[in-house]
């Protein structure tokens, strides 16, 4: 860039942030729920939803309680649900779909049917790797996962339309080839960037998405049944996550425009993507491998209660204060997902002979609890959040840091398509108010200004 351009530039920034200055006292004057959160913590109430419910405490008396936390798909509790499938040893994710899009449980026969449906919508469009994903490669494999997506909706015949069978059809065939885009994203990214050789394998259609994704991902296609089984879970504990969550919201507020699917859902991929949300578990695995270089004895629980009170007091790792992976805005006592997660990362850990490996991450959780409980002067202490278990599961299965966030964002867009529905059924634009803090000013003409 032309240096002239580049000093022009940063004044023009220092004007920025000047514009954007808001004293945050303003936000009290005015009532406003800044982050559309109340005093207490909880949400504001915005609308109504029947995907799915996020509980982690009771109200009483205006009173944030904490209690055990528990996430219900469609009423059913997400605990019961992982816990009825790991009995059978059955992979449930195209179960947790079915649930989530249609509001029941599925027959063993619906089930046979509706997975067939998936499998003849898992298939992209003739030339749509080569044209789409290979000419363009990304070195992020979430935006190349946006751009592909908006770029399906020129192969769709009926693109815009929202009645609820198009938008039903839209959003099956995007579950069963969102796996393809962000696997050949992928291998086109690591060929491109770091010139390692290009592989693509076709989706078998007698395997499942977990089993899939896992077959695309690797050079032998090789798996074991315990593997195929966590990343499963992975996807059932990432499917949804009620409809205050970011980008359940940003959905909800774009689909309300009467836009099409594949805008919504690249809006969901968009929110997703932010450090704040799905975003965290990289931010987990970073501060994870900070914590390995200055902690020299990962069993030494003293040198890491030293370091994460350096994390707590801003003196370490990013310097925000946070230990990622603990605490969270809704669970209070356990988040669910994190204890289903952690007893299957165990068992993985000592088939992979990662005890030590899983210990160390155990030791962070309760250590970090303790600190924080003490430094804040909480009646609690901040649960561990799924994010906490998620990168080392992820590690475990081989799946690269590329992808964490891509294969939530995999699992999500079932949540996501189930609350498009519902959105496009409310038929009601989604449009809240601003406060203006802006003077009313006499307009100069452009020869008069100084």
């Amino acid at each position: 860039m032309d240096k002239n351009i580049e000093e022009k530039l940063r004044a023009y920034a220092g004007e920025i942030e000047e514009a954007t200055s808001i004293d945050k006292e303003i936000y009290e004057k005015y009532s406003i729920k800044r982050g559309l959160r109340n005093k207490n913590g909880t949400g504001v109430l915005v609308g109504v939803t029947k995907v799915g419910d996020v509980c982690g405490y009771e109200i009483e008396n205006g009173k944030k309680i904490p209690a055990p936390g528990e996430l219900y798909y469609r009423g059913y509790p997400l605990t019961s649900l992982v816990r009825d499938i790991e009995q059978s040893q059955r992979l449930g994710f195209e179960e947790v779909i079915y649930l989530l899009l249609f509001d029941k449980l599925a027959k063993k026969e619906q089930l046979s049917n509706f997975k067939k449906i998936l499998v003849e919508n898992r298939k992209l469009p003739p030339y749509f790797i080569e044209d789409t994903i290979m000419k363009v490669p990304g070195a992020d494999i979430m935006n190349k996962m946006m751009r592909s997506m908006l770029a399906l909706y020129t192969y769709d015949e009926n693109p815009d339309g929202t009645d609820s069978l198009n938008v039903l059809r839209q959003a099956l065939s995007l579950i069963a080839k969102m796996p393809l885009i962000a696997i050949y994203s992928y291998q086109v990214k690591i060929h491109n960037f770091d010139k390692k050789s290009l592989i693509i394998h076709n989706p078998d259609p007698e395997k499942t998405i977990a089993e899939n994704i896992l077959a695309m991902l690797r050079v032998d296609q090789k798996y074991t049944k315990e593997e195929a089984a966590i990343l499963d879970l992975l996807l059932i504990i990432h499917a949804e996550h009620g409809g205050g969550n970011n980008s359940a919201f940003a959905t909800h507020v774009v689909s309300s425009s009467g836009t099409d699917s594949y805008s919504a859902m690249a809006a969901g991929l968009a929110s997703l993507k932010g450090p704040r949300h799905g975003g965290a578990n990289i931010k987990v695995a970073k501060m994870i491998d900070d914590i390995k270089e200055n902690v020299k004895d990962r069993q030494d629980e003293e040198a890491i209660k030293e370091y994460l009170q350096k994390i707590l007091d801003k003196k370490a790792f990013d310097g925000q204060g946070l230990i990622y992976g603990l605490g969270h805005a809704v669970y209070t006592l356990s988040d669910p997902r994190a204890v289903l997660l952690k007893e299957k990362a165990r068992e993985l850990a000592k088939i992979k002979g990662r005890e030590e490996d899983f210990s160390f991450v155990e030791n962070i959780e309760k250590i970090g609890q303790k600190l924080i409980q003490a430094k804040f002067n909480r009646p609690y202490p901040p649960c561990a959040n799924v994010d906490l278990y998620s990168g080392m599961v992820y590690d475990m299965l081989g799946i690269p840091r590329e992808l964490f966030l891509p294969i939530f964002a995999i699992a999500r867009t079932v949540g996501w398509s189930a609350h498009r529905l519902e959105q496009i059924a409310d038929n009601k634009i989604i449009r809240p108010a601003y406060k203006s803090l802006s003077e009313k000013k006499v307009y100069i003409a452009l020869d008069k200004r100084k």
